[in-house]
Parts: structure tokens; C-alpha cells; sequence
């Protein structure tokens, strides 16, 4: 038996190859859209790929369901419970595939999800009954469980879907055998869970003893844990949910019309129409010098969750990259099904040498230069885009708390006759927030370097909450 676990970290995203060597058939579980990654291993494992499985309907990511079907001939899997616009093989409770000796079963468990299925992998040659592995989508995580509360928008109510979760997790998961390994679906940092661990796979006992949502505890103290604290859900989730549900273009179908050389010219007619220039950047870059008017999101950090975040669906995206990471940019957007790129500028910004009228740049200020900003007779307004949990452990005297994700909502709260000094945990997220608030007309804005880090790392003054 063959079970490999694909992670993309910027998406914190685990997909599977499930393969037999001896008949040499494989199934490919929750893949990301770029699928060239299974088709390269299947082909110096000499394996063919006969089914997909997605384990529901992803909210976080666009799955790469369909372009595996186009590329191999392989049969789609989801849940009983879904709905979709191209055929599948429906899953119920029992239902088995094998793949010569190894065979994998669908366990239904819906609570993330009203379709969500967990899989079952029996290598055969170990046993029939005995279960080696089980793969638990978004149903159950290494140290969480799923969200419930997704899917409002669909009619399901974070109480009703929370009520299957409880029913789900304790008749279908936590029946299984400890010595059973769990393979979830996402990792730390997905917005999927509030708790999720850094480890990719667990087993089902260390979870029985470990997870807190798996204690003992009733259907409604379950509820009542699972939805509270749970992170803002980007706006694109809901996108992305009804989108795995349709028949659409192919990611290649999609670069292919989109991913074209524009000239400096095009670029900024297009801006002038309302597209939005992303610039893929590292911010440090970025801040040096910009087209004015971009938006900065670097493909050093959670790159796509940002653009879904940040950027509209409704407008045309043109991309500034460091020259050669063009494709790259556009595929990692349409990883989260972000596919109205229309071209991207020829040579990046070495188009703009000569047309310096052109290009912003964005001061960033040393921690000890910041703090004597904060001193003088003009101080900035600090702007702490952090979370709301990590504002309240530790932030500087005096700072505003604007999370990234509401900045644009929110705008109208900072000051228009202050400077501003935007400042992070590291300086990711306060580049995305400084370019932002340039395009909004803020004309003062600075960044502090280094972020919370360096402002500590220079011992300078915090506001603490007791623990």
C-alpha cells in the first residue's frame, strides 16, 4: 500500500495519493487545483489514477477535482449528501472501493459539512476488519474539529450542523481503533478550526485523550465550545464552496486566457478602469518602490488567503511580480478560484525606470525611530492590524486595533489629519495594510520594520495583559 501526504503550507492544505503497488491503481483525496504534482508521482510509481475523492465541498480552497478527472479519466467521489453540476459517484455509510489490495470505505460524518465524509484505508493484506488509516477531511483535525458555522448561507444553522459534528465525531470517528492514524485535511493556520495543531497526522487515540472538543461532555456544551472564538471567515469561503460544486474552466484553461505580457500602458488604462494591480512583491521591495496606487500582497506569506481576503472578485487583476514568479502569482490565486487575472506587467517594474512620476514608495521606520516619532510634537497614529488576541496580550500605548481583515471597512476611523505608523506581528500583514491605506488617499503612511518583533527585540515599552 502507498499513502502520501502532499502539504501546502501557504494554504496549510493536506491532500493524499492512495495506491496499490501491486495492481498499480491509485486515488488522489482533496487534491489542490495544480495537479502536477500527483500526475509526476504517479508516473515514476507507475501508478494510474482511477478516482478523486473530495471529502466535502471546500470553503478554504478550489479543488483540483475536475482537472484530474480531464487528465486521467478519473471518477469523482463526494459524499452522498452533495449537490454538484458534474456527475459523481454518490458515498454512503459502507460504501467501499478497491483498489486491488487496498480498499477505501466511506464513513458519512457530516458536521463541517452536510455532505463531509471521512474514508476509511484498509490494506487488505493486513486485514479486512481493521482499519489502517482514516482520512477525516475537515471532520475532525490534530488537536480540533471542524468549524460548523460556514454555512449559513446554505441554510444550516452553526447549531444544527454542530449537532451532527457531536454525533459524527463520537458514533462514526471515535469508534474506531486507537492504533488507527488520522490523516486530516488541514493543518495550523487554516481558518477551517480555531485550534488546529502543527502536526500533519495523529491517531484516533492520541486525539480521544488529547482533543479538547473531544472530551466527555454533552450535545449542547459541545455546541456551545465548537462555535465560540471561531476566526472570521473570508468572504471568498462561500465562493469557493459553491464553486467546487460546479462544472468550470480548468486551472490551464484559466491561465492560458489570463496570463498574458501587458505593457506599461495597458496596465494603466486597465487601472484606470477599475482593475486592481497586485504586486507579489516581498514588502520590503515593495516599500522601496511601487506603481502608485497597487496592493501589495507577497508571495512570502499566506499569499492566497490574503488575496481572497483583500482583493474584489468583481474587478480585473493585473499582477507585478519579480520577473519569473508571473505563473506562480496567478497559480496560487487560482488556487482559491481567484481566475479574472488578465495579464501581468512585462518586466515588472523595471517598466517604470523610465517614467519615475509613476512610482510611491512606502517609509519603514526602525523601532528606535518609530518611538521617537511617537515622542515629537506631531506623533503618528500607531495602527496595530494584528488580530483581536493578539492586540490584547501585548500592543504599544496609544495603538489603534484594526484587524487586516475589516481595515477597508473600518477606514473611516483613522485619523485623515495624523500621520499613520501601521505595524504586524513580523511585517507581512502591515504592508498588505500601508498599501491599502495609500490607495485609499491616506497620504502619511509608514510602516514600522520588523513589526512587534523588532519593537520587543528593542526593548521598547509594551502594554501587557496579566495571564
Amino acid at each position: 500500500m502507498i499513502l502520501k501526504q502532499f502539504y501546502l503550507n501557504c494554504l496549510a492544505h493536506a491532500s493524499y495519493l492512495i495506491g496499490d503497488e501491486e495492481s498499480r491503481v491509485a486515488a488522489v483525496v482533496d487534491p489542490q487545483r495544480d495537479i502536477e504534482q500527483y500526475l509526476t508521482f504517479t508516473r515514476e510509481h507507475d501508478l494510474r489514477i482511477t478516482h478523486v475523492f473530495l471529502t466535502h465541498l471546500h470553503a478554504d480552497f478550489l479543488a483540483g477535482h475536475l482537472e484530474l478527472r480531464d487528465r486521467t479519466g478519473a471518477t469523482i467521489c463526494l459524499g452522498a449528501a452533495a449537490k454538484a453540476e458534474y456527475p459523481f459517484l454518490a458515498l454512503h455509510d459502507g460504501d467501499a472501493i478497491d483498489l486491488g489490495r487496498v480498499r477505501i470505505e466511506a464513513l458519512e460524518t457530516p458536521g463541517h459539512t452536510r455532505e463531509s465524509v471521512s474514508l476509511l484505508v484498509f490494506d487488505l493484506d493486513r486485514g479486512e476488519t481493521h482499519p489502517y488509516a482514516v482520512l477525516t477531511g475537515d471532520t475532525l483535525f490534530v488537536g480540533d474539529v471542524g468549524r460548523p458555522d460556514l454555512h449559513g448561507t446554505f441554510g444550516w444553522s452553526a447549531a444544527s450542523l454542530g449537532s451532527l459534528l457531536y454525533d459524527s465525531l463520537r458514533t462514526k470517528l471515535l469508534a474506531l481503533p486507537d492504533d488507527s492514524l488520522m490523516y486530516p485535511a488541514h493543518g495550523a493556520g487554516s481558518l477551517c478550526g480555531k485550534a488546529l495543531g502543527r502536526e500533519t497526522f495523529s491517531t484516533i487515540g492520541e486525539q480521544r485523550r488529547s482533543n479538547y472538543a473531544l472530551q466527555p461532555m454533552s450535545k449542547e456544551a459541545f455546541i456551545e465550545l465548537v462555535t465560540a472564538d471561531q476566526p472570521d471567515a473570508p468572504a471568498y469561503f462561500t465562493y469557493d464552496a459553491v464553486l467546487n460544486a460546479k462544472e468550470r474552466p480548468t486551472l490551464d484553461e484559466s491561465l492560458a486566457a489570463g496570463l498574458k505580457p501587458l505593457r506599461l500602458e495597458q496596465v494603466l488604462d486597465l487601472q484606470r478602469t477599475g482593475a486592481q494591480v497586485l504586486d507579489t512583491r516581498d514588502p520590503v521591495e515593495f516599500a522601496a518602490a511601487h506603481l502608485a496606487g497597487s496592493q501589495n500582497i507577497g508571495l512570502g506569506g499566506q499569499y492566497a488567503t490574503w488575496a481572497g481576503t483583500i482583493l474584489s472578485r468583481q474587478h480585473p487583476i493585473v499582477i507585478i511580480a519579480e520577473p519569473g514568479r508571473e505563473q506562480e502569482s496567478a497559480i496560487r490565486l487560482g488556487r482559491i478560484g481567484f481566475d479574472h487575472v488578465v495579464g501581468y506587467l512585462q518586466n515588472g517594474l523595471h517598466s517604470l525606470e523610465s517614467r519615475p512620476e509613476l512610482t510611491a514608495s512606502t517609509e519603514r521606520l526602525s523601532p528606535a525611530l518609530a518611538a521617537e516619532r511617537l515622542l515629537s510634537n506631531e506623533p503618528p497614529q500607531v495602527v496595530d492590524v494584528r488580530g483581536p488576541h493578539e492586540y490584547e496580550a501585548k500592543h504599544i500605548e496609544g495603538s489603534l486595533c484594526i484587524p487586516l481583515n475589516h481595515l477597508a471597512e473600518r477606514v473611516q476611523e483613522l485619523p485623515a489629519d495624523r500621520p499613520l505608523l501601521v505595524h504586524c506581528a513580523g511585517g507581512y500583514r502591515s504592508s498588505i495594510a500601508a498599501s491599502l491605506l495609500q490607495q485609499q488617499s491616506f497620504g502619511r503612511v509608514s510602516e514600522l520594520a520588523g513589526g512587534m518583533a523588532a519593537w520587543e527585540a528593542a526593548g521598547l515599552p509594551l502594554s501587557l495583559v496579566a495571564v
